[in-house]
């Protein structure tokens, strides 16, 4: 029996993993495709650079053209991160008839279209199952285990460490800044956190998912992005208190034939499915017409949990590799691109706003409120000690985006507001 030969790019937390599995797994791998898996050479960028995990120093390159024009090598799996050069990499591989396996969110995010096409044109697998939540297999229940059903509806926590912030600012009253410090130093976040705090990395994901849930070619551009810096814990404190919990989401819907796609930080009912979802955990909640409501939960990053997603794929390639139907399974999109106006968006909307203590405001509040057809579902009203100040806490009914929108803009010329302190989407466990 012919070994097939790996050439993987990257040896860092995932590369380390992959290595594990395929090392500790090889009873596993031979009993799935028939023939043992080896990996034949790694691409680093330091040859003498100490590791976590035993690898043969004979197998390390830093020149990746010793792993693009191998001809033995059969499978490029690549865990090197970064987009330009990355790419190149693949579509070089591709093109020399090599398949791939990738957990490269930006990349698919960014490329993806072509690479898959590139991919499809010399009767290559691109599977990527590891780049929108690590262990979790969403992109494969989607493409496979959901494949008769339209999906209307997906909502997730793809980024475990915007979960973890959130979790711990809420159960333990902490500010932004003292809990991203600590997540910085237990490896959670990064030095530069922006990519995840900032809501980068959930639409790159939501991207991925949204194009594949709805057969439709969705860009980064089209999703609409906000981040968690600005979350303060009085707003977790008046959320608990009217019943709810933060969550960065990522939102992706279909209506008909449009779609949104959003991430922004969210307030959800406490008896959603995703409410519960702490630390650095992810999920993804899903809604198709048939099935119901669906959710896959797991952990969305590290080493192990990553590279099982990687190696999964790997075990898709070979065996397609043995029935000869390589290249084969990539779907284009269905449907043209089509986006909601912000008329077609509607959401309830949570709103905290500091204004005048004086009598008649909370009136001239609620007639613009009403101007836009719009109601309350929750109030409160707390004074503020200093300066003359009353605090107002809202949840409107739903509203459409623009209405939204011309709402906060007359709030904040109102004389009596002096601050919009904070404005947050709510979702309720009913659709």
């Amino acid at each position: 029996m012919k070994a097939i030969s790996i050439g993987l790019l990257g040896l860092g937390t995932v590369g380390s993993g992959v290595v594990k599995i395929i090392k500790n797994h090889q009873d596993k791998l031979m009993h799935q495709v028939g023939c043992p898996v080896v990996i034949k050479k790694i691409l680093v960028q330091d040859l003498h650079k100490n590791r976590s995990v035993d690898v043969d120093t004979g197998l390390l390159t830093s020149d990746a053209n010793d792993i693009l024009y191998d001809n033995e090598i059969d499978v490029i799996i690549e865990v090197m991160g970064g987009v330009g050069e990355t790419k190149e990499y693949l579509l070089s591989a591709l093109r020399r008839g090599k398949h791939v396996v990738t957990a490269n969110k930006d990349l698919m995010a960014l490329h993806g279209s072509e690479l898959l096409s590139v991919a499809s044109e010399h009767g290559c697998d691109l599977f990527y199952e590891a780049s929108v939540a690590g262990g979790i297999p969403i992109l494969r229940g989607l493409v496979d285990g959901l494949a008769s059903d339209r999906i209307t509806q997906m909502m997730g926590i793809v980024n475990g460490t915007t979960n973890y912030i959130l979790t711990k600012m809420s159960t333990e009253g902490l500010a932004y800044e003292d809990v991203l410090k600590e997540a910085q130093e237990l490896g959670f976040a990064e030095a530069d956190p922006t990519s995840d705090v900032e809501g980068l990395d959930a639409a790159r994901k939501m991207t991925i998912l949204a194009t594949l849930g709805f057969s439709m070619h969705i860009d980064l551009a089209d999703v609409n992005v906000s981040g968690i810096s600005k979350v303060t814990e009085e707003d977790l404190h008046y959320g608990k208190q009217l019943g709810y919990t933060m969550k960065l989401l990522g939102y992706a819907h279909r209506e008909g034939e449009k779609v949104e796609v959003s991430v922004q930080p969210t307030f959800l009912s406490n008896n959603h499915p995703l409410a519960s979802v702490q630390n650095e955990y992810n999920a993804v909640y899903v809604y198709g017409e048939a099935v119901g409501e669906t959710m896959f939960y797991g952990p969305g990053a590290g080493s192990l949990p990553t590279a099982t997603a990687v190696v999964s794929d790997l075990v898709g390639v070979l065996k397609n590799l043995r029935l000869g139907v390589n290249g084969k399974s990539a779907v284009t999109p269905q449907y043209p691109k089509r986006l909601k106006d912000n008329e077609e968006k509607y959401s309830k909307y949570f709103l905290r706003i500091h204004v005048q203590d004086e009598v008649g405001v909370f009136s001239e509040i609620t007639s613009i409120f009403a101007k836009y057809g719009v109601s309350f579902e929750k109030i409160l009203q707390l004074p503020v000690k200093k300066n003359e100040t009353s605090e107002i806490v809202l949840v409107t009914h739903k509203a459409s985006l623009t209405n939204y929108d011309s709402i906060l803009l007359e709030l904040k010329d109102m004389q009596a507001v002096r601050e919009i302190k904070s404005a947050y989407k709510v979702v309720r466990k009913t659709l």
